[in-house]
């Protein structure tokens, strides 16, 4: 009787154990940690036709960064306005937002290394001065990249009035940074801001910043990328009229990238908010393309 009860007991065990292997065996393999995956930018994606700017707070103020995308087989950059904490170094603010800020652009990517510290940011006489940990020199990128990645840095920094070029060193020593990512390097230092490989957004608006307050006389600043470099303009109270409109004329056209300035004069003030459209007109069917919105206030 014991053999025929535990003979029955020990085949059931034995079966047990070669499932328990088969299903082991038919699992997935666990991913490797994204650390170990090679980063590489996301498939671009159609730019959205508004590109609303954040409003700071009392206790955050706005900064702009620059990111790396590809799009039709081309490299270029983006423009982001991020809102941080705010503190007297805007500088290092910003840069520390290029680093490890939440790049919002789809397809956009970063390209300094995450554990990349800001030791220091020197500004004077108009050159800007800035000392990374040696963790930057471990990017890992094409020519191309490595060229729009100095690019980003110093078209981040030159969005400050006070910072006209921008220079690197490493843990302070600029001989240190003579090995700055292998395939461009830093011959060309002291860089200036070059704003001719950032696509998106088509448009941006510097002045009025978002929520505003305006008179009847006020600038109208930003930048464009637009066939034959015409900028068009509306300004609209909240019930949706009209109080003027017109156009002003970039510096530059498409496919080159050209500032643009226009003093408004309204023949009529309004009370309460409105908006601000700046927009490019479709050559196609006299559409509104690439508008930016700017909630403003009248004074």
């Amino acid at each position: 009787m014991k053999t025929k009860i535990l003979l029955p007991a020990a085949l059931l065990l034995l079966f047990a154990a070669c499932s328990s292997n088969i299903q082991q065996s038919a699992a997935p393999a666990s991913s490797p940690p994204a650390s170990a995956l090679p980063s590489a930018p996301i498939e671009a994606s159609p730019s959205p036709s508004v590109y609303p700017s954040p409003s700071p707070s009392a206790q955050t103020m706005n900064v702009a960064v620059y990111y790396l995308k590809e799009g039709r087989g081309e490299l270029y950059l983006v423009r982001e306005v991020h809102s941080v904490a705010k503190t007297e170094g805007v500088a290092k603010a910003a840069l520390n937002e290029l680093i490890s800020g939440k790049v919002l652009t789809s397809g956009a990517y970063r390209i300094l290394p995450a554990d990349t510290k800001v030791l220091g940011v020197k500004i004077e006489n108009g050159l800007a001065t800035v000392d990374f940990s040696r963790e930057v020199l471990k990017a890992n990128a094409g020519a191309a990249a490595e060229e729009l990645g100095i690019k980003s840095i110093v078209n981040t920094l030159t969005e400050f009035p006070t910072v006209q070029k921008v220079q690197f060193t490493v843990e302070g020593s600029l001989s240190a940074a003579s090995d700055w990512w292998g395939h461009v390097g830093l011959r060309g230092q002291p860089f200036k801001r070059d704003l001719g490989m950032v696509y998106e957004p088509v448009i941006w608006v510097t002045s009025p910043a978002p929520g505003q307050k305006i008179s009847k006389q006020f600038d109208i600043k930003g930048s464009a990328r637009i066939f034959e470099a015409t900028v068009n303009y509306r300004l609209k109270d909240s019930g949706g009229n009209v109080i003027a409109e017109g156009y002003t004329m970039a510096s530059e056209g498409a496919p080159g990238r050209g500032d643009f300035s226009k003093t408004i004069s309204l023949a009529s003030s309004f009370a309460g908010t409105g908006q601000l459209e700046v927009f490019e007109v479709s050559m196609n069917d006299g559409s509104d393309m690439n508008k930016v919105i700017i909630p403003v206030e009248m004074q």
